[in-house]
């Protein structure tokens, strides 16, 4: 039996414990595969008929270095922000003082003095000392065949020592230190968001029970069973209210701060905030289940989904460190400085290559799901930067997805207008669609009494089939039920930009209703910059008739293609990418999950609540608000720009850091002091990210 666990890791710090912690997971002989995520600290382990222990993973883990608790809890209060934000302060004031002093001591000759004063091996012991966890986990490392990013530093550590500059090793070892702490801070804080999130998940629920309320720990709550809320308390369940009415912060859901009013028949999601009102619960979701629990599960998982960007940086580090011993090589052999020899293995600094990426997703993703924007993997920022090709669904994406039945026509006598309308209703009495709600809405406002259909078969993309009274209709757009008929009415409201629902009844077309749904206020607006951005081609893509289509896309000055089924949705995207185009297709998750799958990158609006659409797309808005999408392009252009600004300032800096130091102007101690600078670089310039607008 094949199952999927989650294992906290204890003492990762950098991107390179993830693939050392990995290597060793699935060394294990009933691990079938390990994805290792540094932000939430832990692995995601696909097994095979495990023991109930798993002490071979522990021990796997342990000997890597690293631990695994034997519970996980985590701190997430203010006060350990504030913490962190003042070690910060302080690492970096201390960064300031001793390169000032190492500077100056170099230029007034201080170090010689002190190293021809002080014994090599006090100076050995310390240097072990202070290194020792940098030492232990290379060695591991090369116990195991592998070279890491601090091992050509240890070397240049051991070289140094070797040639009586151990003044130098401290201050190696030192910076080394301060790097390590850096980059564990700031990874801290590039996690903060998703446990802030995290934090918010209720542990306890009060239930109805037993004629009663009893307060229960979440996992022992029941679906369907009632849950009350009282004014002031999280719901700690998706569910629909049964009684009540409460004013409703969801922004720990959609990241939108203004509350929404929530009374009977609405549904509201766990981690959500009852501001004002008492509600009662008919739970549907809960724990893991509801929304807000797979959205920090998507997060957490997010950094599994790796930018190819990514892979570029592992290859650049993997030949990098054989390409710098080979300079310290060559340099000792025309020169025969071991100081300078000393200073090329100094300088060299591997770590930053292995930064520059995941960094700055982990910061841009924790900062996209604060504001409602579940990005799940890097490798979707990745090509959403690259996008050319911008497709869009119509109906509940570019239309608020709430019709309204605004004209009825007979077209047969003996079908007057409200029998055509009860018909109607009655059959599309258990449709999802929007526009059947829409139809069921119009027959209550006339309290036409509905029958209850026979037969009912749904055609997606088209209509459907129903008996209603003994009748059979068919219910769809004019290629379903009159594609060659000329019917003058219907045209002039297809023009207008009118969705038709034509009716047949026992063979002969009976007459048709026009739906009309307004479109979003803010789409002009949002599409605006995202022309900007050079996208090649914005196109909407509807099962409404050409007339319709033509009407809105003239309005917002996009290309369209009308008239089309889920199936021809996917040929579209599948032709753009035939054609060497990168796709983005914006759908709300219901009849386009597929298209939305298909695409490069699929964007679902509204997906809050929506399993189908938080599962097929690749970035979910998690409110219905179109200036998401301009957002999510945006962070996406910002994070690509900030990765290769990382790569670039690190590959110069380090080219320029290994030519001083081979041609002898870069003293050892210099290059003890330079090495770590590209590190503190890329991680302040990843954290950037963390305040996107």
């Amino acid at each position: 039996m094949t199952e999927r666990i989650e294992i906290p890791i204890e003492g990762m710090d950098c991107a390179e414990c993830t693939l050392h912690v990995q290597k060793a997971i699935t060394s294990v002989p009933y691990v079938l595969s390990a994805d290792v995520l540094l932000g939430p600290e832990k692995a995601l382990v696909e097994v095979e008929n495990p023991p109930e222990d798993l002490a071979l993973i522990r021990k796997a883990v342990q000997e890597a270095g690293y631990s695994v608790p034997l519970s996980q809890g985590v701190d997430v209060s203010p006060a350990g922000a504030d913490f962190t934000s003042k070690v910060m302060r302080l690492f970096g004031l201390v960064f300031g003082v001793v390169l000032f002093i190492v500077v100056v001591g170099e230029w007034m000759g201080l170090f010689e003095r002190i190293t021809e004063n002080i014994p090599w091996y006090i100076g050995l012991g310390f240097v072990l000392v202070t290194g020792y966890p940098v030492f232990m986990n290379v060695i591991r490392s090369a116990l195991r065949g592998k070279i890491i990013a601090h091992t050509l530093t240890s070397m240049g550590l051991l070289a140094a020592v070797a040639v009586g500059e151990w003044s130098t090793a401290a201050v190696v070892v030192f910076f080394m230190r301060i790097g390590d702490y850096a980059e564990s801070f700031t990874a801290e804080r590039a996690r903060r968001a998703l446990k802030d999130l995290s934090a918010l998940a209720p542990q306890t629920a009060r239930v109805w029970r037993g004629g009663q309320e009893i307060v229960l720990p979440i996992e022992e709550v029941e679906i369907n069973e009632v849950v009350i809320v009282r004014p002031g308390e999280h719901i700690p369940v998706d569910g629909e209210v049964l009684e009540g009415q409460a004013t409703i912060d969801q922004s720990a859901i959609t990241g939108e701060s203004m509350p929404v009013e929530a009374g009977v028949g609405s549904k509201v999601f766990a981690a959500t905030l009852a501001q004002l009102g008492s509600l009662r619960i008919r739970a549907t979701h809960i724990g893991q289940d509801s929304t807000f629990g797979r959205v920090i599960q998507m997060v957490e998982e997010a950094e599994a989904h790796r930018a190819d960007i990514q892979g570029i940086a592992d290859i650049f580090a993997t030949w990098y460190l054989p390409v710098v011993a080979v300079i310290a090589g060559l340099t000792f052999l025309f020169t025969r400085d071991p100081l300078a020899t000393t200073a090329v293995l100094v300088v060299a600094c591997a770590c930053s290559f292995a930064l520059a990426t995941p960094m700055a997703m982990m910061a841009s993703i924790g900062a996209g799901a604060k504001r409602g924007l579940l990005i799940k993997g890097s490798k979707y920022l990745e090509t959403l930067a690259r996008a050319n090709v911008l497709l869009i669904d119509k109906t509940g994406t570019l239309t608020l997805g709430q019709p309204r039945i605004s004209a009825q026509f007979s077209l047969n006598k003996a079908w007057p207008d409200d029998e055509l309308l009860r018909l109607t209703a009655s059959a599309e009495r258990y449709s999802e669609h929007p526009l059947a709600e829409a139809v069921r809405k119009a027959a209550r406002d006339r309290d036409l009494p509905l029958s209850e259909p026979q037969e009912f078969v749904s055609l997606p993309g088209m209509g459907l089939r129903a008996r209603v009274d003994d009748r059979a209709l068919s219910i769809g757009s004019r290629r379903m039920i009159a594609p060659d008929m000329d019917i003058p009415q219907a045209d002039s409201l297809e023009a207008q930009g009118k969705t038709l629902l034509f009716v047949q009844i026992d063979g002969e077309l009976a007459g048709f209703l026009a739906a009309e749904d307004s479109l979003r206020p803010e789409i002009p607006t949002a599409l605006s910059p995202l022309r900007a951005r050079g996208l090649e081609r914005i196109e909407l893509l509807t099962g409404d008739n050409k007339r319709t289509a033509a009407s809105l896309a003239e309005n917002l000055e996009v290309a369209y293609q009308a008239e089309m089924l889920p199936e021809d949705k996917i040929a579209v995207v599948k032709d753009y990418q035939a054609q060497g185009k990168v796709v983005v297709m914006v759908g709300d998750g219901v009849n386009d999950a597929p298209a939305l799958a298909q695409a490069d990158v699929g964007i679902a609006m509204g997906a809050a609540g929506t399993d189908v659409a938080l599962e097929a797309a690749h970035i979910a808005l998690m409110r219905e608000d179109w200036m998401l999408v301009p957002q999510v392009f945006r962070i996406a252009y910002k994070t690509m720009r900030v990765i290769k600004f990382n790569l670039g300032f690190t590959a110069v800096y380090n080219i320029i850091g290994l030519s001083l130091a081979a041609v002898g102007m870069l003293p050892p101690i210099l290059a003890a002091a330079a090495q770590s600078m590209p590190d503190l670089g890329i991680l302040a310039n990843s954290a950037r990210l963390l305040k996107q607008d």
